[in-house]
This record gives structure tokens, C-alpha cells and sequence, in this order.
């Protein structure tokens, strides 16, 4: 026998099995009124309402369905009312400027747009065929008890398109098959250990591929759902120990914060010896881990992957080997990419760039049949990261291709160069990513000027009027010429070695 693997499978398994178990407490502090607690019955009453609301607009299967929203329980439900019955379902970045999110929509050919309140501005210079301001249009999305036109199911559809900034200055399109997100989240939820006894806490943003597919493994295991919209140190350990949460993901900007929550905490460090940590974005300091582990008292777990893998390509988690090596060194060894993931095949190629295969790798990228070609050739995706594979655990040494990872979020250096250049007292510009314990890397720009007393300051104000606010330089400094080679192509090489000399690695 055949059945197609689908996103509703997580769904009909949560309300099948757990119908009366809380499923999701919702933020209680956000513009929109919060859905407070939702059984997994009501999650399900809420999906089936949205999708026969999509019918009733009239959106085709494939047809896509916009989002930009910060952690919500309406975000969450967007993922099965949306997806589950057929359509496609586009997660967009709330950080970004409102350009980035028109393009993203106008791309993508979305013929349904939703909001969060917080963000309505960016209806200004953003429309689509349909728009709904998320808590104030409910009953239009989803409102009425109304059943959806059925879906056959088909596990090659597109589910999902989560935009990427790469290293071209337009992001691409991930295209996200059903398969590729049913395979990757029981994969996740595997690797992980989830079980119905698990609590998450949403401290990743849900937009971020997709929760890494945490929002499907979770819910198809029956856990409780806990959304926290914006991260605040203090306030992760103060829903860690209300909530008795026992798992969450992170990029590093997010353990550096509950670090620094934790050394103020009064009492016990809620948490400790129950809560994993999953993090990815950027292998973390040695120091950092073994912080987690000694000061909080967290399992800590990395992962490594991109969007365009769903995530999932390694883990790396505590073995019973190295029980008897010393703390620093346990750190050490967690601090890799890790082992591949059950069904990934990895291997390392003669330019020393990191190749994946996995049933998690994206059908393609939107509409760009060019760029799919590229990063799939010889039937290998071509992640960009070079690295070494060794005794079955992957390292990444650096990145190929050009683009910084700021607390998680990838930035298109060539984005932020063409930003600047826009700035008339520009002559050359370069920018890269430098170490930083906060932030992991922090977007630094090298810059040759017309000689005119143009400061950092003004520089930065001019990206915040073209880009997103965590792309924009963190740094500006002032050079007298780039470093080029023979044919002009500037040395980054050279600009980056001051800052890395000191690290054992390229990426932070």
C-alpha cells in the first residue's frame, strides 16, 4: 500500500488521540486578543474554518496564502488551515522593510495576505487580491464551523515557500514539499526524543523555516504549544518555569539572552536537568555551551541545516562515550555540526564545500529554474558551507558563499553593500561578518567615502530606509582603499583576517 505523506496528518492525529489536551497557550500580551488556551479539538475546528474560508474566497489548490506575523497561536493554525487542505502557505520575516516584503509577496503570486496588527504599516505600500488584519478580521478567516472542500493529498506538492536571503540581493523562494516537512519533522521529533509529555516554548519565530518543523512534530505527538511572541531573557525562564516547559530552539543571540537573564535570576534556574535546547544559526563558542550545560543547567543540542533542507542535515547531542571526559571537552565536541540525520548522506567535495542528500532537500526555488539547477547539480544540494566530515561528524570551517548570519537570520552581504552604495558619499564598500558574543556575527561595514564628513551614524539610518533592522551594520569603519586582486575583485579575505585571526573557525 501507498498513502501520500501530508501536513494534515499531524493534525487528524492530534484531534484523534488528544482532542480534550491543551494544545496551545497563546501569547497573552500582543496587540490581537489572545486565544488564550486551545484544545487540540479547537485547533483543528479553527483549520477546517480557515481552509473553508479559503474556499469561499475562491483560492485554488496551490494557490498561496501570504503571512506576516510574529509568534501567534493564529500563525500556528495557519499552518494546518492553510497547507493541509492544498494551498501553499508563505511565511514572511516580520523583521523585514516593507520593499522586501512586497517583493516576497507580489513573487510569490499571493492571492491572500494576513497581518499582524503590530505590523499594518506595512499595508502602505504592501496589497494582494485579499487582505485580512490577523484578531480584527478573525471571523472572516477564521470564523464559522464550516467543513472544506476535501483534499486528495499529494505528498510532491509545494506546502510552503519560505523566502531566504542568500547571496544574491532578491530572496529566493524555498519550495517545501509535503514530504520534505512530514519526513523532516518526524525526523526532528526522532532525533529530539519528543514525546506527548513535551512542552515547547515558541522562542524560535515560527516564519524561520517553518518552527524547523517543530510546530507539526509537536502537535502530531500531542505536546503543549507555548507561543512567546518577543524574546526577553528574563521572560523565557519565567515561562520555562510556569509552563513547565521542557524543550525549545534557538539561535545564539537567544542562549546569550537567557544567559544573562539567568546570572540576575532569583532562585533556582527553572528548567534544570528537564529543558533541551536545540540550536542552530551558528556553532556556538566552546564557553557558550558549557554555560548552558553548568549555569542553566539545559541539555544543550545542535543542529545544522538551511532552509532549503527543511532543516534537518546533522544533530549532535551528549553521547554516554564521553561521560568520562571532562566538561570543557564535552563542550568541545558538542560544539560540531554533528552526525547526519537518519536518511542524510553527507561528503565533502574537492573545493572542500559541504553536499547533502536527503529527502528533506527542496523541490526548488520559486519561479528561479536556474538557481534550482545550480544548487542541485550532480544530485548533491550544494550548501554553500565549507567543512570537513570526519569519523561520522560533520565541522563547518566556513562559508562560501557571502553572507553573514546575525542572530540566526541570514543577510546578503552584496544586499547591504547595494544599500550603501545608494548613499551619494560612497565610493567603495565591502561588508562582512565579524565575531561577536551576542549576536554570533555581527554585520560590519568597511567603507571608502568621497571624502566628505559623513559618520557611522548616518550610514546606518540610511539602510534602515532600505532594509530590514538586523541587516542594517551594527559597525561602520572608514578605509582609505579595499584591497583588490590583479583583476579588481575585492580581498575579503584580507578585511575579515583582524577580526578572525584568533578563531578557530570562520563562522561564529
Amino acid at each position: 500500500m501507498f498513502f501520500d505523506l501530508g501536513i494534515r496528518d499531524f493534525l487528524d492525529r492530534a484531534e484523534l488521540v488528544y482532542p480534550d489536551r491543551v494544545a496551545v497557550v497563546d501569547e497573552p500580551d500582543q496587540p490581537a486578543a489572545s486565544w488564550g488556551s486551545l484544545t487540540y479539538a479547537d485547533v483543528a475546528r479553527l483549520a477546517r474554518a480557515q481552509a473553508a474560508n479559503l474556499d469561499a474566497l475562491g483560492v485554488p489548490v496551490g494557490g498561496r496564502v501570504a503571512i506576516v506575523s510574529h509568534n501567534a497561536a493564529r500563525l500556528l493554525v495557519s499552518f494546518f488551515g492553510v497547507s493541509a487542505w492544498g494551498r501553499i502557505l508563505v511565511p514572511v520575516n516580520f523583521r523585514l522593510a516593507a520593499a522586501e516584503v512586497k517583493y516576497i509577496v507580489e513573487h510569490s503570486g499571493a492571492e491572500v495576505l494576513l497581518i499582524d496588527p503590530e505590523l499594518r504599516h506595512l499595508l502602505d505600500n504592501v496589497t494582494a487580491k485579499h487582505v485580512f488584519v490577523l484578531g480584527e478580521d478573525d471571523d472572516k478567516v477564521f470564523g464559522g464551523d464550516g467543513t472544506p472542500r476535501d483534499w486528495a493529498g499529494d505528498e510532491s506538492a509545494t506546502a510552503t515557500i519560505n523566502y531566504t536571503s542568500g547571496t544574491t540581493a532578491r530572496p529566493k523562494g524555498v519550495q517545501l514539499t509535503h514530504r520534505n516537512i512530514w519526513l523532516n519533522a518526524v525526523l526532528f521529533g526522532l532525533h529530539t526524543t519528543l514525546s506527548d509529555n513535551d512542552v515547547l516554548l515558541h522562542t524560535l519565530p515560527m516564519f524561520h523555516c517553518n518552527g524547523w518543523g517543530m510546530p507539526y512534530a509537536v502537535t502530531g505527538l500531542g505536546g503543549k504549544h507555548v507561543v512567546l511572541r518577543k524574546i526577553d531573557g528574563a521572560e523565557i525562564l519565567r515561562r520555562i518555569d510556569e509552563h513547565g516547559v521542557t524543550i525549545l530552539c534557538a539561535a545564539p543571540a537567544v542562549v546569550t539572552a537567557a544567559l544573562d537573564a539567568a546570572s540576575t535570576w532569583d532562585g533556582e534556574i527553572p528548567g534544570r536537568d528537564r529543558v533541551r535546547i536545540v540550536v542552530a544559526g551558528a556553532p556556538p563558542p566552546t564557553r557558550t555551551i558549557e554555560r548552558v550545560r553548568a549555569e542553566l543547567g539545559w541539555e544543550f543540542i545542535q543542529l545544522y541545516g538551511l532552509t532549503e533542507t527543511s532543516p534537518l542535515l546533522t544533530f549532535n547531542r551528549m553521547r554516554h562515550e564521553w561521560a568520562d571526559l571532562d566538561p570543557h571537552e564535552q563542550a568541545r565536541r558538542l560544539g560540531r555540526a554533528g552526525t547526519p540525520g537518519l536518511g542524510v548522506r553527507i561528503a565533502i567535495d574537492a573545493d572542500g564545500e559541504v553536499l547533502a542528500q536527503s529527502n528533506t532537500n527542496l523541490e526548488g526555488y520559486w519561479e528561479n529554474p536556474e538557481e534550482t539547477a545550480r544548487v542541485q547539480a550532480g544530485g548533491w544540494f550544494h550548501t554553500g558551507d565549507g567543512g570537513t566530515f570526519t569519523d561520522g561528524y560533520l565541522t563547518i570551517a566556513d562559508r562560501k558563499k557571502d553572507v553573514i548570519i546575525s542572530g540566526g537570520e541570514n543577510v546578503s552581504s552584496i544586499e547591504v553593500e547595494d544599500a550603501l552604495n545608494s548613499h551619494p558619499a560612497i565610493r567603495e564598500v565591502a561588508v562582512i561578518g565579524i565575531p561577536d558574543q551576542k549576536w554570533g556575527e555581527l554585520v560590519t561595514a568597511l567603507v571608502v567615502t568621497d571624502g566628505s564628513d559623513v559618520t557611522a551614524e548616518e550610514l546606518i539610518t540610511h539602510c534602515r530606509e532600505h532594509l530590514a533592522g538586523y541587516k542594517c551594520p551594527k559597525r561602520v569603519e572608514f578605509l582609505d582603499a579595499l584591497p583588490r586582486t590583479a583583476t579588481g575583485k575585492i580581498q575579503k579575505f584580507k578585511l575579515r583576517e583582524p577580526f578572525w585571526k584568533d578563531q578557530d573557525r570562520q563562522v561564529n
